[in-house]
């Protein structure tokens, strides 16, 4: 059963050091909401450290006060309360829960529905869009500090998980937070431009080495690309720059499952997959392989050489689609 905002809001008010964390990779949700209530709790007094196993991507330094979320150090630390924020399993953690000696207690707050409910107090929302929008939900409810900077943190983190508000669950309260957001003072356009219209040159590069190789199956209702470790360093990619390039070859009319493989250097592959339809629930398919995430979205890291873990992948959607549709 999930923990209430009171509860929750309790462990916080008695904790002194907190530590807060996101997933590997981050996203835009997961930085976003960990600023935020970052900097809630900053305005609390309390002692708060973020951590990242990546540390900040290059894509959120934009965010004013974004310097908080920092790679863990290398000697770990005692906090009487531990927060991870948007993170489907502990695992997904990495490297920052060796970074954690010991913490008193364990929060879990997250919208993946593979989300096996880690932690002393779980509150798992798989019918919001975004974590950022629990995140709101328990600012505001527990009348916790929230100034603009924290605002649009979350607006951001709301944005992009929502595919700028076009994903599924994205509900009249997903614009209703939106709008009160902006009503504080948040500039949208210009959080769009810095989301959506601000990339690297690496980044179109990269994308137009992955679009050529471009791969069509089942009829042209899947569609994959994948990024090497040879293209990665021919063009200096760094690892937020291949994020999002899974939503170029989703608009293809026929498709119904886009997947994205990228090569890791500790021979293991990372897949993305994204889905148009409820008949094709790739939190299955991705769960197979170790990982998880949501019906429509989900991902995992598989040990293997690229082709053949693509054409493992490949021929399990491929099966799934034929039978689905």
């Amino acid at each position: 059963m999930n923990a209430s905002f009171r509860e929750i809001a309790d462990a916080i008010h008695y904790a002194n050091r907190i530590v807060l964390l996101s997933h590997i990779r981050p996203d835009g949700d997961a930085i976003g909401s960990q600023l935020a209530l970052a900097l809630s709790l900053q305005a609390m007094d309390k002692e708060v450290v973020a951590w990242n196993e990546d540390g900040l991507p290059e894509s959120y330094r934009f965010l004013e006060k974004s310097d908080l979320i920092q790679k863990p150090p290398a000697e770990p630390a005692v906090f009487d309360l531990a927060i991870a924020l948007d993170a489907a399993t502990k695992q997904r953690l990495g490297t920052s829960l060796g970074a954690i000696h010991d913490a008193k207690q364990w929060i879990n707050i997250d919208h993946h529905a593979s989300n096996p409910g880690y932690g002393d107090l779980v509150h798992v929302d798989t019918a919001v869009p975004a974590t950022g929008q629990i995140v709101y939900e328990f600012i505001r409810s527990e009348k916790f500090p929230f100034d603009l900077p924290a605002a649009v943190a979350l607006f951001a983190a709301i944005s992009t998980d929502t595919g700028s508000f076009r994903y599924p669950r994205t509900s009249a309260r997903t614009f209703e937070i939106a709008s009160q957001l902006v009503g504080m003072g948040v500039d949208a356009a210009a959080i769009a431009i810095k989301l959506y219209e601000s990339y690297p040159k690496r980044r179109v590069q990269i994308l137009g080495d992955a679009l050529r190789e471009a791969r069509f199956d089942a009829h042209d209702r899947v569609v994959s690309i994948s990024v090497t470790n040879e293209m990665k360093e021919r063009f200096g990619v760094q690892p937020d720059d291949v994020e999002g390039l899974i939503d170029t070859v989703r608009t293809v009319d026929s498709v119904l499952v886009a997947v994205f493989f990228e090569e890791l250097p500790d021979d293991k592959v990372r897949l993305s997959m994204r889905s148009k339809i409820d008949s094709i629930d790739v939190n299955k398919i991705c769960s197979e392989f170790g990982g998880g995430g949501h019906p429509r979205a989900a991902g995992a890291r598989i040990r293997g050489r690229l082709e053949e873990v693509r054409n493992t992948v490949l021929k399990r959607v491929c099966d799934e689609v034929t039978k689905s549709v």
